[in-house]
């Protein structure tokens, strides 16, 4: 039991930590996150953030008008226009003003800096992905950093985003079919990090421009499929991931809903009260574990990717969220 539990903790942190993004309401992409290297130039320091209650579903008009002080004094940070929804995820993210500005301080050194470079580049990669209308993955992933590499090991097997019915962004991951050893011996942690980086701003992207065009507020749900795991994460791809987790809501507030975690070894299921504090906290007022028959019948994501076994768990997932 012991090493159970040991076993799927070690894990726990660096699927947390996934997380990618989709425009259209049944588009999928199978692209990984951010990673953060305690060395790296992209790193960010910590602020303090409070755990926010989730947001999903809110009207953008009622939060701006509730939030906005704090929204139009963000808008003094910068020479060049700030995006009012950018503005609305720190203010919502904060319980003072204050911080929130500190906090959006910091992410726009890192924007204009450092990852002006991987912005730029998830930028012009959008625009491609979307020209027609719709959603080309294909642009996304082949521009995106040292992809000759990463994307061997990252697609639709064991990563996919999806879209829910009410059109929040549904990320599934089957960390037990990723070659994290092989993919590590590929890359280092740091081109990681840089590749990881440039998906989260694709995310961002997407995620705010959905939440600009309906009026309804866009949020991430993670589905951590534990299904087939049995050894723990080779430790510098867990390292790029564990400090991915702590990092994602610095550069993107308000932007996490519920995370999931399904298929649970049945030995495991009893001892949930043990294995939630291995989260940080605020990831913990929104965690959920529980049974996914339809995702767990799946050997790999691929089927996910359309049709009806994605129309069934799409299913599956909005009975488990109102539970």
């Amino acid at each position: 039991m012991c090493k159970w539990i040991l076993l799927l903790s070690l894990w726990f942190n660096p699927t947390t930590a996934f997380i990618a993004g989709s425009t259209s309401p049944h588009a999928t992409t199978h692209l990984p996150t951010q990673s953060q290297n305690s060395n790296s130039p992209h790193r960010i320091h910590t602020t303090n953030l409070h755990a926010t209650p989730s947001n999903a579903g809110a009207s953008v008009e009622s939060l701006l008008t509730k939030n906005r002080p704090t929204v139009d004094a963000l808008s003094a940070l910068s020479p060049t226009p700030i995006p009012e929804l950018t503005r609305l995820r720190f203010a919502l993210a904060f319980p003072s003003q204050s911080e929130a500005t500190r906090a959006l301080r910091e992410t726009l050194t890192y924007r204009t800096g450092p990852g002006l470079p991987l912005i730029t580049a998830a930028q012009n990669a959008v625009t491609l992905a979307t020209a027609d209308g719709g959603w080309d993955n294909e642009p996304v992933r082949n521009a995106a950093p040292h992809a000759d590499r990463i994307n061997r090991f990252i697609n639709e097997k064991n990563i996919l985003t999806l879209s829910t019915e009410e059109g929040d962004l549904l990320y599934v991951i089957r960390a037990s079919l990723i070659d994290d050893k092989q993919l590590m011996n590929e890359v280092s942690v740091e081109e990681m990090t840089e590749f990881f980086l440039y998906v989260k701003e694709v995310h961002n992207l997407i995620a705010n421009g959905r939440s600009a065009r309906t009026g309804r507020m866009c949020e991430v749900i993670f589905a951590n499929d534990i299904s087939g795991v049995r050894k723990p994460p080779d430790r510098r791809f867990s390292k790029a991931l564990t400090e991915s987790s702590q990092q994602y809501e610095k550069l993107y507030p308000s932007l996490a809903g519920p995370t999931m975690i399904l298929n649970l070894p049945f030995v495991l299921q009893a001892f949930v009260g043990l294995i939630k504090p291995l989260f940080p906290k605020g990831v913990q007022e929104r965690l959920l574990f529980a049974r996914a028959p339809v995702l767990a019948r799946q050997k790999v994501l691929t089927p996910l990717t359309s049709g009806g076994e994605r129309d069934k768990f799409l299913r599956e997932v909005k009975i488990l969220l109102k539970k």
